[in-house]
Formats: structure tokens, C-alpha cells, sequence
């Protein structure tokens, strides 16, 4: 219980270095499996590989909104309850969560592959790019038990204080990925199933690995066969705490959607693989704020549940600043350097490599913003308010994104759909701050609530 301790006894920068940078690291890693294989699929298949790619992204977002209902809703869960020193309680978190992980895996699987075509046509996939798209998805949906062990089960392990084991098991897929989809598809020729597969089985690598935390005795909490017995009292508020993050995944599944479709009607399919570099390179830049912001979360959770008000203002406080110089760096590299990071995904194709330069730096306008948004928003999540974390995060994807999606290209065309998330990401940054700030007001006055 040691590790569970200094959770609330070390200094929070110390803290907070401790735990996010393993999990940017982590984060990092989830993220290259899409731009390694948006890059391998750029070289070996072209444009409108990166496209089916592209059309396949918001169906993967399902599969990553099922892994965060369960896994972020049992983590904040297991983080609290450890605040409290109540084992007991973390430990029916953790088998309760586990089943929850299966049961949704196979149903994602079932419903996916059931209606595939249908899926990728509604998600903006033309008759020319829906066989790429139907090679690549087909193979990850088959795998989604893989995947969803792999991110859901290795949030517990970041929640009872072990951020390197849950960081190992990210860079152990990532690796045998970049190692795989190269293979695949240059030498066995595999296309996009070649992608897929690569995908899959280093996915099932690291579902193993952290399988293997929990049944080898190494971990703080016990992966136990009598806790694993469905609880209402633990099952609704899992569900509910996850409910913010899933539903952000959904919107950006849906968001996705929306614009592969405006994309197609402003600018075809060249249009649809631009924004699958750009959305490939922003997806790196994001990771770094969600590393934070998961990497803070066990510190805020356990200091909100252990009654320490002034450590959990310290923790957010920091955690957005790190966040926030992360992505103003981060600005500066895509503004100054647009068309070298586009080349990497463009191969021989100039087209692609103009378009995805010119949209690169007018997606990312706000870009200095993105910290804040998500690591105030992930902060209600943390202290157990799923009501405000889903406001606040469903706020850019929802409230403004989708809309804008419309109301730009109506009046200015292609040019105005690369304005929409920078318009997007300002709006949300106002509204966050309204929240935000009132809530650090409640905690320089010494308020705690109970979850």
C-alpha cells in the first residue's frame, strides 16, 4: 500500500511526473498505432488506403468509447476507494469492471461485423475507398476484445498506482505494431488486411501482458472469481463515472462521421485522406494532454476521497500548465514545419501532400487551447462529477464542432471545414473555464464533496 500512500504524502509535481509521464508515454504509444499504420498505408497502398483508414476511424472510436466507459469509470472508482483505504471495495471495482470489459467486447465484435458495409457508408466511405475500408475495419472489429482488454483492464492498473506496468503493456503493442505492419504489407503484400492484422495482434500482446499483472500476483488489488459477481451499487457508478468519456468518444465517432461526409461533399476522396494525416499527426499532440490527464487523475481521486482539497487544486493546476506548454510547443512545430510532417503519410503523392499541409495549420489554429479543455474537463471526471465532465467534454464535439461542420462549408467552402475545429476548440476553452474556475474557488475554500 506503499504506492497508494504517497498519493497523498509526496509533492504533487513530483507526483504528477511520476505518474503521466509513463502515461503520455502510454498514450503516445496508443496513438502510433493508427499514425504507424496510416504511414505504412500511405507508402504501400496510396491515397486511398489512408482514406479507408480514415472512413474506419470512427468505428475504431466505438471501440475505444466501450474501453473508457468501463476502464476510466473503475479507475476513478479503484483511485477513491484506495484514498479511503477501502481494499475490499477497490477489489469489487475491478472484477466488476473486468466483466463489463468482456461482455461489451463481444458485443461491439457481434454489431460490427454484422453490419460493416452499412457502417462504413454511413460514415462517409464512397463505392471507390469502401473495399479499403472493409478490408482494414473488418479485421479490427474481429479483434475487439483484444483491444478493449488492452486499453480498459490497463486503466485499472494506472488507478491502483502502477503508471510504468500500464505504460509497458501500451509500448509493448506499439512495438511489435510498427514492427508487423511493415512486414504485412511490403513483404507478404497483405494490404489493408495486412494493416489490420498487425493492428489485432499486437493488440493481443498486450491484452495478455496485463492479463498476466493481475493473475501473477504482482499487482495491489487481486483479479478474484468471487468479486467478479455483478453489483448494482458498483456496476451503476462505473457506468455513470465512464459515462463522460464514452459519450466523448461517441461525439467524436459521430463528429468523424459528420465530416468524412462533408469532406466527400466539398472535396472527395483526396479531401477524406488529408484529414486522415491531419487527424493522424493532431492525434499525437492530443495524446500528450490525455497522458496528463490520466496520469493526474489516480493523484486528484485519491486526494479527493482522502479529504485534501488544497492537493487536488495543486494537482489540476499543474497538470494544465504541463498541458498547456505541451501544446503550445506543439503549435509551433505544425506551424512551422506543416509539409515535412505531411510527406510522411504523402509518399509520391503531391496532391495529398498540398492539401494536408494547407489544412494541418488551419485545424490546429487554437491549438495552445486543447490542454486546458481536456485536462478540466478529465478533472470532474477525476473527483466522481460525471455531469459536468460530460458537459465540458461533449461541449467542443457536440455543442460546437458538428454544428460548425455545417455552417462553415455552407459559406465558404473546403476552406471553411478546416476552420471548424479551431472555432471549435476557442468556444469550448471559454466554456470550460466558467467551470473550472468555479470549482477551484470551491477548493482554495476548502470544499470537498463525497462521491
Amino acid at each position: 500500500m506503499e504506492q497508494n500512500r504517497e498519493l497523498g504524502t509526496s509533492s504533487i509535481p513530483s507526483l504528477i511526473l511520476k505518474f503521466s509521464l509513463p502515461s503520455i508515454v502510454g498514450m503516445l504509444v496508443s496513438a502510433l498505432y493508427n499514425v504507424v499504420d496510416r504511414i505504412f498505408i500511405g507508402q504501400a497502398v496510396g491515397p486511398l488506403g489512408i482514406a479507408g483508414a480514415t472512413i474506419a476511424f470512427p468505428l475504431m472510436m466505438v471501440q475505444i468509447a466501450f474501453a473508457t466507459l468501463i476502464g476510466m469509470g473503475a479507475t476513478t472508482l479503484i483511485s477513491i476507494n484506495l484514498g479511503r483505504h477501502d481494499k475490499e471495495t477497490a477489489e469489487f471495482v475491478l472484477g466488476n469492471g473486468f466483466v463489463l470489459v468482456i461482455a461489451v467486447a463481444v458485443s461491439v465484435s457481434a454489431v460490427g461485423l454484422a453490419f460493416l458495409d452499412p457502417l462504413l457508408r454511413l460514415f462517409g466511405a464512397s463505392e471507390t475507398v469502401l473495399p479499403f475500408a472493409r478490408d482494414y475495419t473488418g479485421v479490427i472489429l474481429a479483434g475487439t476484445i483484444f483491444q478493449v482488454i488492452a486499453l480498459g483492464v490497463n486503466n485499472f492498473i494506472r488507478g491502483e498506482g502502477s503508471p510504468r506496468t500500464a505504460m509497458v503493456s501500451m509500448l509493448i503493442g506499439a512495438v511489435l505494431n510498427a514492427i508487423l505492419c511493415p512486414i504485412f504489407l511490403f513483404a507478404f503484400h497483405m494490404g489493408m488486411r495486412g494493416a489490420g492484422l498487425a493492428t489485432i495482434l499486437a493488440q493481443s500482446v498486450s491484452a495478455v501482458w496485463v492479463l498476466y499483472y493481475y493473475l501473477s500476483g504482482r499487482s495491489t488489488l487481486k483479479l478474484r472469481l468471487s468479486r467478479m459477481r455483478p453489483r448494482k451499487d458498483i456496476v451503476l457508478p462505473i457506468l455513470a463515472i465512464g459515462s463522460a468519456p464514452f459519450a466523448v468518444n461517441l461525439a467524436n465517432s459521430l463528429m468523424n462521421g459528420i465530416m468524412n461526409n462533408q469532406l466527400q461533399r466539398y472535396g472527395g476522396d483526396l479531401a477524406v485522406s488529408s484529414m486522415g494525416v491531419v487527424f493522424a499527426l493532431v492525434s499525437l499532440f492530443v495524446m500528450i494532454a490525455f497522458g496528463i490527464n490520466g496520469g493526474v487523475q489516480p493523484i486528484i481521486g485519491y486526494n479527493y476521497g482522502a479529504g485534501q482539497p488544497a492537493r487536488v487544486r495543486q494537482a489540476a493546476i499543474f497538470a494544465i500548465g504541463a498541458a498547456t506548454a505541451a501544446f503550445t510547443l506543439g503549435f509551433a512545430v505544425v506551424e512551422l514545419f506543416p509539409r515535412p510532417l505531411v510527406l510522411l503519410f504523402a509518399g509520391t503523392s503531391a496532391e495529398l501532400a498540398d492539401m494536408s499541409s494547407f489544412a494541418l495549420s488551419r485545424v490546429l489554429l487554437c491549438m495552445p487551447l486543447i490542454g486546458f479543455q481536456i485536462v478540466s474537463s478529465g478533472y470532474f471526471q477525476a473527483v466522481g462529477k460525471p455531469k459536468q465532465s460530460m458537459l465540458l467534454s461533449l461541449s467542443r464535439q457536440v455543442l460546437f464542432l458538428i454544428p460548425l461542420l455545417y455552417i462553415l462549408p455552407a459559406a465558404a467552402g473546403l476552406v471553411g471545414l478546416w476552420f471548424a475545429p479551431a472555432a471549435a476548440d476557442f468556444l469550448a476553452a471559454l466554456v470550460t473555464a466558467v467551470f473550472f474556475l468555479r470549482e477551484m474557488r470551491a477548493l482554495a475554500q476548502g470544499r470537498v464533496g463525497r462521491v
